[in-house]
């Protein structure tokens, strides 16, 4: 999943929203380091749909609002557990690459360090 992707999913955890709510929910989370242009957000709003992770709940003239579905939640859940490993991953590599191999957690010198709270 991208980033992008990530983030759209994370603006749906308080609700519905249309597309502009989307960006600008993304935008103002990300402190601008994540913008969402048009033709990508609504390129992932269509994979979205397709793969059962959204639902049109509502149109008024183009403006359309999005809901998240069950499967969209896991989808992001098991997302965001991707990326916890991959910071535990990160954490142990440092202990990793001074080993001869072994498994780095193992050991009381090696132990990963504590990941910040997401």
């Amino acid at each position: 999943m991208t980033e992008s992707m990530l983030y759209t999913l994370m603006a749906f955890q308080t609700g519905p929203r249309c597309g502009i709510e989307i960006s600008a929910y993304v935008e103002a989370l990300t402190r601008g380091r994540v913008q969402l242009g048009p033709g990508t957000l609504y390129t992932i709003l269509n994979k979205f749909l397709e793969v059962g992770y959204l639902l049109e709940v509502s149109q008024e003239g183009r403006k359309r609002t999005y809901a998240l579905t069950e499967e969209g939640n896991r989808a992001y859940i098991q997302e965001l557990e991707r990326l916890r490993q991959c910071l535990r991953d990160a954490a142990s590599a440092p202990a990793l690459a001074l080993g001869e191999g072994g498994d780095p957690r193992e050991g009381p010198d090696l132990a990963p360090a504590p990941l910040p709270a997401l």
